[in-house]
């Protein structure tokens, strides 16, 4: 069993802080009942837990996978600055 078993709750948390988040910022998100809660590998081979969207008072974050790792990205919710929006390449290099 791998190390990465986690649930979307643990990783968008994470995700979040750099943003200076919480939960209490979530408008909406398309997770199923217990999509938030339930515990998968987020570690490399396939993806496992279900894709979302979540949006937030500023943010929107949404899965990504890279070589089937799985995490949380986001991009800013409206149009911003370069230097607010901090463009990356999602997914990996």
């Amino acid at each position: 069993m791998s190390d990465r078993i986690t649930t979307w709750r643990k990783v968008i948390t994470e995700a979040m802080k750099p943003h200076e988040e919480t939960w209490a910022d979530v408008v909406r998100h398309t997770l199923s009942e217990g999509g938030l809660d339930r515990e998968f590998d987020a570690g490399y081979g396939g993806p496992e837990g279900e894709a979302f969207i979540l949006w937030t008072t500023n943010r929107v974050y949404f899965t990504c996978c890279y070589d089937g790792a799985e995490g949380a990205e986001s991009v800013p919710r409206n149009p911003c600055s370069k230097a607010e929006a901090k463009p990356e390449h999602i997914g990996g290099y």
